[in-house]
């Protein structure tokens, strides 16, 4: 028997029908509304499509991974297809349990059961329901529901879905990578340069007298003297600022090629194919 606890089991398991044939995947799980123990599956036996066949967990078990159920495939695929995204109605419910042949007592997993703190999915009794026509409450199961509306019909025999993914977009934004200053500063060095200098240097020539040289007169005071001036030219250090080079920083722009990764999520389909030919070329995209 399936309870609340094994809600998380069943989620998206797979059934099996009392042949030990595979049905397909749990798609939702339906609680009864007066006790909150699961009482139906849904199963997706077809293509597409937002209808799914409900299952009863009166005779069900969990083996391992699977959940076998009390009834051939072929009666899980007769069953009537009903919306999944709301209460089963009381007429709903009638349908199924004719289908199964259950009575409404039979069909709840979950007689017997304290009612005490029961969660009802979010869905309020109806006071004015009798409890035994309340209609069970679905329970969502992993699935993405987006996708359970995807598929649509393209006429009576045709139908379609849209599968989408995700491409990269790449922008580019510009920020600051950095800051360049120009800063001017001053260094003292010593610089030596030989520079030429002429200077006069006193130059005494004694050559003896001949006898044309006319003397000149003694004096009473004999003591006479002459003056020479010595005349030299000396370094004088002078200094003068002057431009030696000029140096601009400038931008220019250059480009390069940067990779850039990131995931992208892509759809495709699985044709699940029972009892019918399918070209192999047009599946598994």
């Amino acid at each position: 028997m399936i309870q609340r606890d094994d809600l998380n089991q069943v989620n998206n398991i797979t059934v099996h029908d009392a042949d030990g044939d595979k049905v397909g995947k749990v798609e939702q799980v339906f609680l009864d509304d007066a006790t909150g123990e699961p009482v139906w599956v849904t199963v997706s036996t077809g293509l597409f499509g937002t209808a799914e066949s409900f299952i009863p967990l009166r005779d069900a078990q969990l083996d391992g991974d699977v959940l076998r159920v009390g009834y051939d495939k072929a009666s899980i695929k007769d069953a009537p297809r009903l919306d999944t995204d709301q209460h089963l109605t009381p007429e709903q419910e009638a349908d199924l349990h004719r289908h199964y042949g259950l009575d409404r007592d039979t069909a709840r997993s979950g007689r017997g059961v304290d009612d005490t703190g029961l969660v009802t999915a979010g869905v309020d009794d109806d006071p004015g329901v009798p409890q035994d026509h309340r209609a069970e409450s679905p329970v969502g199961t992993d699935r993405d529901s987006q996708h359970q509306h995807d598929a649509h019909h393209q006429g009576d025999d045709e139908i379609a879905v849209t599968l989408s993914e995700e491409q990269l977009n790449v922008d580019t934004v510009t920020e600051e990578a950095g800051q360049v200053r120009l800063r001017k500063y001053t260094t003292t060095d010593t610089e030596t340069v030989t520079v030429p200098v002429t200077k006069e240097k006193l130059v005494v020539e004694r050559t003896p007298a001949t006898g044309d040289t006319p003397a000149d007169p003694l004096a009473e005071d004999a003591d006479t003297s002459e003056e020479i001036t010595l005349r030299e030219e000396r370094a004088v250090v002078d200094k003068e600022t002057v431009a030696v080079e000029e140096v601009r920083v400038d931008k220019e722009q250059v480009t390069e090629q940067e990779e850039v990764s990131a995931e992208v999520r892509t759809e495709h389909v699985d044709v699940d194919a029972d009892g019918v030919d399918v070209d192999p070329n047009q599946t598994n995209r």
